[in-house]
């Protein structure tokens, strides 16, 4: 009995000298923010608003800037608000946004309310090797309102609700060195309804890059997703449709102000969501088929 008394008191003794123990802690390091905001042009990134936080975005595409659609009888794209967004990105918890958006659209998809979820899985830390990155998970589904077609096989040929919707589920992968920031999006994307010989899924591999131009002033951001469309696929448009695809290429000057975050886009997607600039980018930065936009952005705290 005394032999298991002392072996207790002994352990007990240890455990109590290291729970004492004053020897200084390594530091945790600094969460780094990769990029400012949710989105660049096109892509998101692994940013989230933060809990009992709300993100009001506003982005807005006009029309081409040159091309047979733009130019100066077209005012250079002024006339035409190609498409608009208004989304609520809300911080339901520290590393989980819900976002809730609608969409004009710009096709004959239009009318589209958007829900989607974005979780942090990690978020890169200074001085710290276990976390050299930030990764975020993005999903939505995205329904459209649009009046249905009389005509078979369009765009919009719904015949039930399934038909309306489309989801896309993208792995956001990103890092800061020192002040320029890179990440990469692959993202997968199904619909309900596909034109006869279009693609229902489709696999596009997004990427971004932040460049410093005057320092926490202004930034130079660019994105690009380059999409895997079969063969078979983009010779039916071409021949039953007249109509060419091409990888959506943004370019955005990015300015930061005290209260808000505005960003002046260039880009040949015409459509805002991915669930559509993925699957209907037919304009060419070659041909001039290229638009200007902005987008703003500006939190609010909704509860502590």
């Amino acid at each position: 009995m005394k032999k298991y008394f002392a072996l207790v008191t002994g352990i007990f003794m240890l455990v109590s000298a290291t729970a004492q123990d004053n020897t200084p802690k390594k530091k945790e390091g600094k969460p780094v923010r990769v990029f400012n905001s949710g989105k660049t042009i096109n892509a998101r990134t692994p940013e989230v608003t933060g809990k009992g936080k709300m993100d009001f975005n506003v982005s807005h595409n006009f029309g081409d800037l040159a091309g047979s659609n733009g130019g100066i009888k077209r005012f250079f794209g002024l006339d035409n608000a190609a498409d608009i967004r208004i989304g609520f990105h809300i911080g339901v918890g520290k590393h989980t946004d819900l976002v809730i958006a609608r969409d004009k659209g710009a096709s004959l998809v239009q009318q589209i309310y958007e829900i989607g979820i974005k979780q942090q899985l990690m978020q890169q830390m200074e001085n710290d090797p276990s976390r050299p990155m930030s990764i975020a998970v993005y999903f939505n589904n995205a329904i459209s309102a649009v009046k249905k077609s009389n005509f078979p096989d369009q765009d919009n040929s719904f015949e039930n609700l399934g038909d309306r919707t489309s989801n896309v589920l993208q792995l956001i992968l990103a890092k800061r060195f020192g002040n320029i920031s890179v990440q990469l999006n692959p993202t997968y994307l199904t619909r309900g309804h596909a034109i006869s010989y279009d693609q229902k899924n489709l696999f596009a591999l997004g990427g971004a890059i932040k460049l410093p131009l005057v320092a926490n002033r202004l930034n130079l951001v660019v994105d690009y997703f380059k999409v895997f469309r079969n063969q078979a696929s983009k010779d039916s448009f071409s021949v039953n449709n007249n109509l060419k695809f091409f990888n959506p290429l943004g370019i955005g000057f990015e300015v930061l102000t005290s209260g808000h975050i505005f960003r002046l886009n260039f880009t040949n997607a015409t459509e805002i969501l991915e669930n559509r600039f993925i699957l209907r980018t037919i304009t060419s930065w070659g041909k001039g088929q290229f638009r200007w936009g902005f987008t703003i952005s500006r939190t609010f705290t909704l509860w502590r």
